[in-house]
């Protein structure tokens, strides 16, 4: 219930609240100004996997870990990169075309990579069986980020269109739920798994606390030396840093039969938020040194 009903209703109402904020323009400036995109794309489809295969190999985790965290690499963005970078003041309308963008490519890239993985990493990993192409739930991946991602984000600025007087006085409120929403989905996260979290906090947290570090602070880089905006830096950033860990245990779990290969993805999914959090503060407090200076 809370797995398929509530937590799929409030990343809906989380994404409805950033499409409060975004207007059509929004989207169009994305596209006439390519660059952050594109690297955004390098970022979530080459940067983020690199990263895990080296902090892997840094942290000489076990085979079963180290697969886990490179299926985990290998998926799209997740839903709520979008919030968080609408809650740091970033690109929002940039960081849900990366989300879409990059959800519609892990149709080709997702399952090559993850061959990859168990063909040159998973010998020691897996009880038996291997992931197929075919195997990929491309109507779920489609389905997750039409429902949860695109349509309320849609409805949302269709309202701000349509009642921009209404939308004024409301959207602070809906945001202040939006935010205790996503603390919810985050506390919820941790008490649906977790006995799996403490019981390997130790053995995989270090790495997957490293890997979000790493591939938000790569994204960010590569964006302010293409010369780009902070904005754009910071949308690009949590798209690298917010992984699609629901797939990653849906892969684990349901396609490969294997839960240990589960395992760095529910750590991920909980200690990412620490990373992200970290940067919404920092680029709040450097839009208040900005604002001050002024």
């Amino acid at each position: 219930m809370i797995t398929d009903v509530l937590l799929p209703a409030a990343l809906a109402f989380i994404m409805f609240s950033v499409g409060l904020a975004l207007k059509a323009e929004d989207f169009r400036e994305v596209f006439l100004r390519p660059g952050p995109l594109l690297i955004g794309l390098c970022g979530q489809l080459l940067l983020v996997p690199c990263a895990a295969l080296l902090t892997a190999l840094a942290f000489g985790l076990p085979p079963a870990l180290a697969v886990g965290l490179l299926i985990l690499a290998a998926c799209p963005g997740g839903a709520s990169s979008g919030f968080l970078t609408h809650l740091a003041g970033g690109n929002a309308a940039l960081s849900l075309s990366l989300t879409v963008i990059s959800s519609l490519a892990a149709l080709l890239s997702f399952p090559l990579l993850v061959q990859v993985v168990l063909a040159d990493f998973g010998g020691g990993a897996l009880a038996g069986g291997a992931l197929q192409l075919a195997a990929l739930p491309v109507e779920r991946l489609i389905g997750s980020v039409l429902v949860v991602t695109t349509l309320p984000i849609v409805a949302g600025m269709l309202l701000r269109h349509k009642a921009p007087a209404f939308t004024r006085r409301r959207e602070a409120a809906i945001g202040r739920i939006a935010t205790w929403f996503f603390a919810a989905i985050v506390a919820g996260t941790f008490a649906s798994h977790q006995h799996t979290i403490l019981d390997n906090l130790l053995a995989v947290g270090p790495a997957a606390l490293t890997l979000n570090l790493a591939a938000m602070g790569g994204g960010y880089a590569l964006v302010r030396l293409a010369r780009a905006a902070p904005r754009d830096a910071v949308a690009v950033a949590m798209e690298c840093g917010l992984q699609n860990a629901g797939l990653a245990i849906f892969v684990a779990l349901v396609l490969l039969r294997q839960p240990a290969l589960a395992v760095a993805a529910v750590v991920y999914a909980l200690t990412m938020n620490f990373g992200a959090l970290g940067l919404v503060f920092a680029a709040k407090r450097r839009a208040m040194r900005v604002e001050f200076a002024r």
